[in-house]
């Protein structure tokens, strides 16, 4: 039960990375404020963790507006009057060649992928400023650090997640609220059901693991992250379960 009476916020938990996160911190003992913008696949993981045990409630939000981007930390606030874990998981995926990208295309991308990680981080941050404890956990990906073709809004977007990671961490660490991110590499979820085949197949082929991961394989790096003594050290930190796709 690492994570024992914890308030843990989670981000985009409906599916995916997220659901896979919010199932294992169910099991290590967190009070959990779920969000995602799908309510009826919000409902159905909100359930399942409270059949594990853990108290858990849901809090349906669209993280591209500045309102739902806030919504989960606000309701945390609310409920406990304080945070402990936030993980900013949310996100979404299209693909297009840079000369085909709209200007809609790229700032719905920034939204989502990575104004949102902003606007939680920065309401979640009085608190645990006031408390002198706090984890943040950002969802990047490894193509922030190598980038990806047809992937130019997706990839700016997590490096830029990367870039505010760090810069966060120099800030706030020696309050003790710790700031890292994840990099996964391709996982098998339902956000990449909206890139083709052939860049899937492709993609594949170049990992030195020969497949792309699953959720259920990101997840306890993020628990790493969240807990103590494991994330104690961990401070700015970009960390890589990403089948080999990208050795720093």
């Amino acid at each position: 039960m690492q994570l024992q009476n914890k308030r843990c916020v989670i981000t985009g938990a409906a599916s995916g990375i997220g659901a896979a996160i919010a199932q294992l911190f169910a099991r290590e003992g967190a009070l959990l404020v779920l969000t995602d913008c799908n309510g009826s696949k919000l409902d159905n993981m909100v359930t399942e963790c409270q059949q594990s045990g853990a108290q858990c409630c849901g809090v349906v939000a669209d993280v591209g507006e500045v309102s739902g981007a806030t919504a989960a930390v606000d309701h945390c606030l609310a409920l406990y009057g304080s945070i402990d874990v936030l993980v900013n998981n949310a996100g979404m995926l299209t693909q297009a060649r840079c000369t085909d990208l709209t200007l809609d295309m790229w700032e719905k991308m920034m939204d989502v992928d990575l104004r949102s990680v902003f606007l939680a981080t920065q309401r979640a941050l009085p608190s645990m400023l006031a408390q002198r404890s706090g984890r943040i956990i950002n969802i990047a990906s490894q193509l922030g650090i190598k980038g990806g073709a047809e992937l130019c809004h997706y990839s700016a977007a997590k490096a830029g997640v990367i870039g505010f990671t760090k810069s966060l961490a120099l800030e706030v660490s020696a309050s003790n609220v710790l700031v890292n991110a994840i990099a996964p590499g391709p996982i098998e979820t339902p956000l990449i059901d909206g890139i083709n085949h052939a860049w899937k197949e492709a993609k594949s082929a170049e990992l030195p693991l020969g497949r792309f991961g699953k959720a259920f394989e990101i997840a306890p790096t993020a628990l790493l992250l969240a807990s103590e003594p494991g994330g104690n050290l961990f401070v700015g930190q970009t960390l890589g379960p990403n089948s080999g796709d990208v050795m720093p």
